[in-house]
């Protein structure tokens, strides 16, 4: 009888330890929980998205082909994205916010926080890593990344579901990475106009409204041949320097825009819509889609002079561009697009130049 007492007893010592293991492990776990900003594994990144206070959301989705789409329109810049992963894998947690400033802090990640949302594919059944059954598309972690502290070396973020701030920083780097949680869409799209290659090129067509007679179509007619169109008698050109035509298309293989400005006053940007423009391009490739970039001048910066000491008229450096079948209002730099903006005597041999 003794002996049976003895056993009850240490029955229930065992069980009383394991439920006070059971449960100072679970509050760890749920604890561990609240600062678990950190990825293991980015690549099964399905879905991004982000908002903030000023009704600016950003959804940067993996396709089945593995490109990003930023809100679903538009091909995503590979490098920033890139750069986006690496952060939420390399964060590190460096400690929670010190009781003096927490309500401060809670308070300015409230108003000021960027919200994010992280979706990943995951398996229904996984056992240890290697069956895995029934795949779906699940969010896996709600967070808010708010400014950086004081040293500038972290920032704060909280979990959603928790009231406790940490300070979060990334090995190896000096400053802080909350500007990489952007959920602006401008700051995520591909900033590509065309990126075609000579046996890609059907034909491009050149427009000058200022002086139709530079003017010119080159159209690819395959084997390093080409035809030199003038569009003012739609004759074609015969005396041409075929190497500067060579150049002329090679000149398409990679040109971006530098900035997206279609957030600009509107009086102003129909203003220059409305001006006359100075080249209009127009690529179509050899599957037939066509895609055109329609450039005006810009103003010249103020104070700056020509070599005689006369005003400037226009920018040296930069253009605007429409793009995107007019949808986008950007700004292009001569140095990249220089190549292509060529008028037509540019290709005729020395005699034959007017």
């Amino acid at each position: 009888m003794k002996k049976n007492r003895n056993i009850f007893i240490v029955f229930i010592l065992l069980m009383a330890t394991a439920l006070v293991l059971w449960l100072t492990q679970s509050t760890n776990t749920f604890r561990r929980s609240f600062s678990d900003f950190k990825l293991n594994d980015s690549s099964n990144v399905t879905r991004i998205f982000m908002s903030d206070k000023n009704n600016n959301t950003v959804t940067l989705s993996r396709k089945e082909t593995g490109k990003w789409i930023v809100n679903d329109k538009y091909p995503a810049q590979n490098q920033s994205i890139d750069l986006l992963l690496k952060t939420m894998v390399q964060i590190e947690v460096q400690q929670p916010v010190a009781r003096a400033a927490h309500d401060n802090i809670v308070k300015d990640l409230a108003v000021n926080a960027i919200k994010v949302e992280i979706y990943q594919m995951v398996y229904r059944i996984d056992l240890f890593g290697t069956f895995r059954w029934f795949p779906h598309e699940k969010l896996t972690k709600i967070y808010y990344v708010g400014g950086a502290t004081p040293s500038n070396q972290g920032c704060f973020m909280l979990m959603q579901g928790s009231s406790e701030p940490f300070i979060v920083f990334l090995p190896g780097f000096r400053g802080f990475v909350s500007p990489r949680y952007s959920p602006i869409e401008k700051y995520w799209r591909n900033y590509n106009i065309f990126r075609k290659s000579i046996p890609e090129i059907a034909s491009v067509k050149v427009e000058v409204p200022s002086t139709p007679d530079y003017s010119y179509e080159v159209r690819n007619n395959g084997e390093n041949k080409f035809s030199l169109i003038s569009l003012k008698d739609l004759k074609e050109v015969t005396d041409y320097d075929t190497l500067k035509v060579l150049n002329f298309l090679s000149g398409f293989r990679n040109l971006n825009y530098e900035a997206l400005l279609n957030d600009m006053d509107k009086v102003r940007k129909d203003s220059i819509l409305q001006s006359q423009p100075f080249i209009i391009i127009t690529l179509t490739d050899t599957s037939g889609f066509s895609q055109s970039i329609k450039t005006f001048h810009k103003q010249g910066p103020y104070g700056q002079t020509d070599p005689q000491g006369l005003p400037l008229p226009y920018d040296l450096d930069r253009l605007y561009a429409l793009v995107n079948d007019g949808k986008d209002f950007t700004l292009i730099q001569y140095f990249t697009f220089d190549k292509v903006l060529r008028p037509k005597p540019f290709f005729l041999k020395d005699a034959n130049r007017k």
